[in-house]
């Protein structure tokens, strides 16, 4: 079981895992999306309807460039959330959903999501697989949307500037913010049901488990810069995304407890593995 941190070793999530392999066979932001300069495509062979297209534009919310302390001296965080450093950011938008199923399936043409629902987040999938779905959508839309740095997902998290430093994204009671084991009834449940946090994030907290672009890395925090730090390769090769790595994951999940679901803990899963309580959500730099 070495593909997983201590955290992802759970008999539930495997058998999940299992049965899933077997089956494959509201604050709305004053800086809009729309005000992007779209790329033109020239490649036709993926598509995205209008209205997802716009679904998917209004979710985006723009996260104000700051500054935080990244990480945690709590007691329940581990040497992998160490040292608390500072860290500042540019400006970035970010999902307030978790990527839902009815997008992926639409570009993808196929969805093997454990938990099947359209406006449930898509989940069972690989950090690989949402590379390849991140290039296709990019392709149909003409934007350049990615998914969000470590550090990004972090403070945005924490509600970016306007956070209220709470121990889960949103609230110091997780009941109110996520689907965590004690209310998830040890399942998905579709996206933006819970309170949203400062910023109008929904599930940052539990529901799923999001792939960060980030390598997963217990030295990391001491190694990265300050200033938008990302650990991992910028503008990778084909074949260096091929190859077998660490990913980070934020955010807790269905059957994790508040312990497991503090704003600060980071997880991993390597690139290949696919787990029904694994998911993610888009973010997008602000063109220049």
């Amino acid at each position: 079981m070495s593909q997983f941190y201590p955290a992802r070793i759970a008999l539930t999530g495997l058998v999940m895992l299992l049965l899933s392999q077997i089956s494959a066979c509201t604050n709305q932001s004053s800086d809009s999306i729309s005000s992007f300069e779209e790329k033109p495509t020239s490649d036709k062979e993926y598509s995205l309807s209008k209205s997802l297209q716009d679904d998917l534009r209004q979710s985006m919310v723009w996260v104000e460039s700051g500054s935080f302390a990244m990480g945690s001296n709590h007691a329940k965080a581990r040497n992998r959330e160490k040292p608390v450093h500072k860290v500042s950011l540019d400006g970035f938008y970010i999902s307030r959903y978790e990527l839902t199923q009815d997008i992926f399936t639409e570009i993808m043409g196929w969805n093997i999501s454990y938990f099947s629902c359209d406006k449930c987040p898509v989940n069972n999938i690989s950090w690989s697989n949402i590379q390849l779905f991140v290039e296709r959508l990019n392709s149909a839309t003409g934007l350049q949307f990615r998914l969000p740095t470590e550090a990004e997902w972090e403070y945005a998290a924490r509600g970016g500037s306007k956070s209220g430093n709470f121990l889960f994204s949103g609230s110091n009671n997780i009941d109110d913010v996520a689907w965590f084991a004690k209310n998830s009834q040890k399942k998905v449940h579709p996206v933006g049901l819970k309170t949203p946090n400062e910023l109008g994030l929904y599930d940052m907290t539990g529901n799923l488990w999001e792939f960060c672009q980030d390598n997963m890395s217990r030295t990391a925090y001491s190694q990265t810069s300050s200033h938008n730090p990302f650990f991992g390769i910028n503008n990778p090769t084909p074949a260096q995304l091929k190859r077998k790595s660490m990913k980070v994951l934020r955010g807790g999940g269905y059957e994790f407890t508040a312990d497991e679901s503090l704003v600060f803990i980071r997880d991993g899963a390597t690139n290949n593995v696919r787990m029904a309580d694994i998911g993610f959500r888009l973010a997008m730099s602000k063109n220049k």
